[in-house]
C-alpha cells in the first residue's frame, strides 16, 4: 500500500490531540516519509463497552491508517489476566475466560464505527503471550531491570499509604512490552497513562530486536463531571449512547472541557479548532454555542446528520423551550392515586423515597410542568400525566393497569 508522505499531513497527525512524542516527534516523522510504519494500539478487554475515552487513541489509530500505514489493534486477551495497574490505586480484581469473551462480543461493532477494519487488523495478544514458556518468560524478564519496575511512581504512592503491589502487577508492562517484540512494530501510541509500559516495550524492542520504537502518548479525557472518564464513575459517554442521551450528555460538560473535546473527538479540521480555541480564550464566544456545535459533531459522528439534527432539536424543545419531550416512556400505573414518593420510586425516577424526597425538597419534580413541592402529597393517576424529575428525566402515564416498568427517558 502506498504512504501518503505529506509533511503537512504528517505533521498534523503528530500533533493534532498528541500530548508528546518519544525519542522525538521529528525521527518518527523523518521514518513516516521513507516507509510503511507498523504500529499498535492495545486495549484490554475490561468491560463490554467503549465510551468516547476510548475513541480519543481508536482515532489516532485511523489516522495513521489513513496514512496508508500499517495499523494494528491488539485485544488485550494476555496482558488482560495480569491485570493494567495503570493509575490505579489498588489491583484489579481478576478476570475469567468466560468475561473476557463476553466483553469483547461487541467490541468490533462498537470500534466499528471509528475504524475501517479494511484498514485495520485486529491480533489478540492472548495469541502470542499464553504459548510463552518458562523458559522464554524468563529470558524476556532477563532485558529489564526489577528496581526499574517497582520503583514506578504509582507503586510507589502505594507503598506509602500503606497499600499492596502485587508480583503480577509488576509483570504487567512485560507483557505488555513484549507485544512490541512479538509484533515487531515501529510504533506504539496510547493514552498519556500508558507511558511506563509503552516505554518498557521500547526497552524491549532495543535489546531483543536491535531497533527502534516510538511512543505517542495523548491525553487521558475528563467524563461529563470533570472527573475522569471511568465505567464506574458513572459520567461516561457511551459510544452506544442514543444520539439524544449523547447530545444531552455533551451539553453538560464543564466549559473547560470543550476545547479538548473539539480537539481529540471531532473530525474538524486542525484549523478550525484553533479558531474556536481562540475565541474561547479571548471570551469572544458563547460557551453554550460552541458546546452545541460540539455535541452536534460528536452525534454525527457514531449517528448520523439527520440523528444530529433531531437530537439538537430535541435538546432545544426541552431546555430552551421548556417543553417536555417529543418521544417519552410510558409507564402502566394501576393505582388511581398514590403518595408522590411511591409514585417516583415505581416509575424509577428515584432509586428510593429518600431520594425521592430529596428531589422534592429541591424542587426537582415536576408534574405536567408544574413544580411539587410536597412530599406528603398524594398524587391523582391520570391517562397522559407527564413526570419530571431534574431537567432531563421524564416519564408519562398511560393507562392504569398492570404492566411493566422501562426505564425513564433521559437525555444526559
Amino acid at each position: 500500500m502506498k504512504i501518503n508522505a505529506d509533511s503537512k499531513k504528517i505533521d498534523e497527525v503528530l500533533t493534532k490531540g498528541v500530548v508528546e512524542v518519544l525519542p522525538n516527534k521529528e525521527g518518527l516523522k523523518k521514518l513516516m516519509r521513507q516507509k510503511r510504519v507498523r504500529l499498535y494500539l492495545g486495549i484490554d478487554p475490561t468491560g463490554t463497552k467503549l465510551h468516547l475515552g476510548h475513541t480519543v487513541t481508536l482515532r489516532k489509530l485511523q489516522e495513521f491508517a489513513d496514512l496508508g500505514h500499517e495499523a494494528i489493534l491488539v485485544i488485550g486477551t494476555g496482558t488482560v489476566l495480569a491485570g493494567d495497574p495503570s493509575a490505579r490505586d489498588k489491583a484489579r480484581p481478576r478476570i475469567t475466560k468466560k468475561e473476557i469473551q463476553k466483553n469483547i462480543k461487541t467490541w468490533k461493532t462498537q470500534a466499528g464505527k471509528i475504524l475501517d477494519f479494511s484498514k485495520v487488523k485486529i491480533k489478540y495478544n492472548g495469541d502470542w503471550l499464553l504459548k510463552l514458556t518458562l523458559k522464554e518468560i524468563i529470558g524476556i524478564a532477563s532485558n529489564l531491570s526489577a528496581i526499574k519496575l517497582f520503583q514506578r511512581d504509582m507503586f510507589q504512592k502505594r507503598l506509602k499509604s500503606g497499600s499492596t503491589v502485587w508480583t503480577h502487577e509488576i509483570l504487567y508492562p512485560l507483557l505488555q512490552g513484549y507485544d512490541s517484540v512479538a509484533m515487531d512494530v515501529d510504533l506504539e501510541i496510547g493514552g498519556k497513562d500508558q507511558t511506563f509500559n509503552m516505554l518498557i516495550g521500547r526497552e524491549l524492542q532495543e535489546k531483543m530486536r536491535q531497533r527502534e520504537k516510538f511512543v505517542l502518548t495523548m491525553p487521558m479525557i475528563l467524563g461529563i463531571d470533570g472527573k475522569p472518564m471511568s465505567k464506574t464513575s458513572g459520567n461516561c459517554v457511551w459510544i452506544e449512547d442514543s444520539a439524544d442521551q449523547m447530545f444531552g450528555k455533551i451539553m453538560s460538560i464543564p466549559d473547560e472541557l470543550i476545547i479538548p473535546y473539539f480537539e481529540v473527538l471531532t473530525n474538524l479540521p486542525f484549523q478550525i479548532i484553533q479558531k474556536h480555541k481562540k475565541e474561547f480564550q479571548a471570551r469572544n464566544v458563547n460557551p453554550a454555542d460552541l458546546k452545541k456545535q460540539l455535541a452536534f459533531e460528536i452525534v454525527k459522528n457514531y449517528h448520523s446528520l439527520e440523528s444530529a439534527k433531531q437530537a439538537e432539536e430535541e435538546f432545544n424543545r426541552v431546555f430552551k423551550e421548556k417543553k417536555a419531550p417529543l418521544k417519552i416512556p410510558e409507564i402502566e400505573i394501576l393505582e388511581k392515586q398514590i403518595p408522590l414518593l411511591d409514585l417516583l420510586v415505581k416509575t424509577k425516577l428515584a432509586g428510593s423515597k429518600s431520594e425521592a424526597k430529596r428531589l422534592v425538597l429541591q424542587n426537582g419534580i415536576k408534574i405536567n410542568g408544574k413544580t411539587r413541592k410536597d412530599w406528603k402529597e398524594t398524587v391523582q393517576i391520570k391517562k397522559g400525566l407527564i413526570l419530571q424529575a431534574g431537567k432531563r428525566k421524564f416519564i408519562k402515564i398511560s393507562q392504569r393497569t398492570f404492566g411493566s416498568f422501562p426505564p425513564c427517558a433521559s437525555l444526559e
